[in-house]
C-alpha cells in the first residue's frame, strides 16, 4: 500500500514538471544562443528568412560586454521571431568594412537579407526593444 506522503510528494513533483514545460516550451526551449558570424558565412545568414540582429563587437571593447547580455535576453525572449549574430570585427574585418561600421558596438538588424535598421553604441535596453519590435 501506497504511503500517502510519498503519493503527495510524486504528485507534487509531477506537477512542477508539468508547469516548467508546459509554461516555457514556446520561446526559451528554441533558444540556443547566438549565432557567431565571420566573413565567410556572414551573407548567408543574413538572406535566412526571418530577422537576424548583428551585433558588430570586439574582445577589448568595454561596452561591448556591457550590452551583449541584454542582446542575448532580447533575443531569448523572441526566440523563433529573431537571431542574434554576433561578428567580431577583429577577427573579421571585411564585413564592418563592407558597412562603414566606425564604433562598436553597432547593431544591425537584417529582415529576410535587408539591412533594415541600426542602432549604434550601448544603448538602453529600451532602445534596443523599440527597434526590434518595429521589425519582428
Amino acid at each position: 500500500m501506497d504511503d500517502p506522503e510519498l503519493a503527495a510528494i510524486r504528485a507534487r513533483k509531477l506537477q512542477q514538471l508539468l508547469d516548467k514545460t508546459s509554461g516555457s516550451a514556446a520561446s526559451p526551449a528554441e533558444w540556443t544562443g547566438p549565432i557567431l558570424l565571420t566573413d565567410a558565412t556572414f551573407d548567408a545568414e543574413i538572406r535566412k528568412p526571418g530577422s537576424i540582429l548583428v551585433d558588430f563587437w570586439a574582445e577589448w571593447c568595454g561596452p561591448c560586454h556591457r550590452v551583449a547580455p541584454v542582446l542575448e535576453e532580447i533575443a531569448q525572449d523572441r526566440a523563433g521571431r529573431l537571431r542574434l549574430g554576433k561578428l567580431n570585427i577583429d577577427e573579421n574585418p571585411r564585413t564592418p568594412s563592407r558597412f562603414q561600421i566606425t564604433s562598436i558596438p553597432t547593431m544591425l538588424l537584417f529582415k529576410d537579407g535587408r539591412l533594415v535598421d541600426g542602432i549604434v553604441g550601448a544603448v538602453p535596453r529600451d532602445q534596443i526593444e523599440a527597434v526590434v519590435t518595429r521589425w519582428t
